[in-house]
């Protein structure tokens, strides 16, 4: 198992930017493909962003795409969402996800999330 700890969520106006990190603990993290996910009130999770363990291969939600940027520092166990353009609807709480096989878009297939941490955008 691997534990994650998401971080750098807040409130910030439309147009804004900010970077959240997830930082993995208690297994190799380069054994994991890691997802970024979102949940708005009201609303069904959402597939942001995913990367492969090794960062070679990326996705994007179609709502996120040219306006959010994942990566991962493998040295430093963590994965960033990199968040620009910011609109209102993207108010939601950010759960970091991760798995040893599976980095689809799918959050019935990650084995391990983090708690969360909230991203409000006023307009």
């Amino acid at each position: 198992q691997v534990q994650l700890v998401e971080s750098g969520g807040g409130l910030v106006q439309a147009g804004g930017s900010l970077r959240l990190s997830c930082a993995a603990s208690g297994r190799t993290f380069t054994s994991y493909n890691m997802g970024w996910f979102r949940r708005a009130p009201g609303k069904d999770r959402e597939f942001v962003a995913s990367i492969s363990w090794e960062g070679h291969s990326t996705y994007y939600g179609d709502s996120v795409k040219g306006r959010f940027t994942i990566s991962r520092g493998n040295a430093k166990n963590t994965v960033y969402l990199q968040m620009a353009s910011l609109k209102p609807e993207d108010t939601a709480v950010y759960y970091c996800a991760a798995d040893t096989w599976y980095v689809g878009t799918s959050g019935a297939q990650y084995d391990n999330w983090g708690q969360g941490t909230q991203v409000t955008v006023s307009s």
